[in-house]
């Protein structure tokens, strides 16, 4: 018979965790002394305390190792418990072979710029959101030919939502698609954030339209939109060193708009997927 210690020194675990074990019936010792209370061990116990080790290095959690251990489970249960921990283990080598891929873009931006950088990007999922908007058509997608279109239109959303009797409750979300005619030619929606049913707003031009959800490269943009090239220009960098690209146009959302325009701030939602 082994004492507790020289249990756990031949089976390299912690007299802590064999206590533990035992506690929760997982192992429990061949005799315990009545006088003492010492636990003892027998020889043929290492043999149960090894698979304890190997399953829990698998990553099972103790009630399924004692699930396993007792047989509670057949071949086929089993295979299926494996190939789900197979699953997971291969989502997490995924996820940490992205964050991996960010670690050396971001060491590679500080060693070619001697700083760290100021735009930070995002990949998060974006939810689905009601907007009422307005549409028009831009010659092209630069900020000279969007410009002179969504200031207008977003200068009469506003009055009609009002007349409408309807309030914004988030933020502007201004979106972009390629216009049917073709040619260079960009479909312009200016929208704000709603609560109110999909549909036509009274007998205005308005429309209220569900966006659904997608995943983004996310970057916050500070100044006027007219600006925004450079701000774009480090999210794509960004998408190119990381191994995502995009899917679409990318969706601006208004989160401060001073009447300086120099300062607004504007989360710019690009659509992406794994390169």
């Amino acid at each position: 018979m082994f004492t507790i210690g020289d249990f756990a020194r031949y089976g390299r675990v912690s007299p802590r965790m064999l206590r533990h074990y035992d506690a929760i019936g997982l192992l429990t010792p061949d005799r315990t002394d009545p006088a003492t209370g010492y636990r003892l061990y027998g020889a043929a116990q290492l043999a149960r305390l090894n698979r304890i080790i190997a399953l829990k290095d698998l990553g099972f959690t103790l009630q399924q190792v004692g699930t396993v251990l007792d047989e509670r489970v057949g071949p086929e249960e089993l295979r299926g418990m494996l190939r789900l921990r197979r699953a997971e283990l291969a989502e997490a080598v995924a996820a940490a072979s992205a964050r991996l891929t960010r670690v050396e873009a971001r060491l590679r931006s500080i060693e070619s710029e001697g700083h760290m950088p100021g735009d930070d990007v995002v990949i998060k999922a974006v939810p689905a959101v009601r907007v009422a908007e307005l549409t028009g058509t831009a010659a092209s997608y630069q900020p000279q030919d969007i410009g002179p279109v969504i200031g207008p239109l977003y200068d009469r959303l506003f009055p009609l939502l009002e007349g409408a009797g309807l309030r914004p409750t988030g933020p502007g979300i201004a979106r972009y698609e390629d216009a049917p005619e073709g040619g260079g030619a960009i479909v312009v929606h200016a929208g704000v954030t709603v609560s109110a049913p999909v549909g036509s707003v009274g007998d205005t031009e308005v429309r209220v339209v569900e966006l659904p959800p997608f995943e983004a490269a996310t970057i916050v943009h500070r100044g006027a939109m007219d600006d925004v090239l450079s701000t774009t220009h480090t999210l794509a960098r960004w998408l190119d060193a990381n191994g995502y690209r995009s899917t679409g146009y990318t969706r601006e959302v208004n989160l401060e708009c001073p009447p300086d325009r120099g300062s607004w701030v504007t989360e710019l939602q690009e659509p992406v997927a794994e390169a």
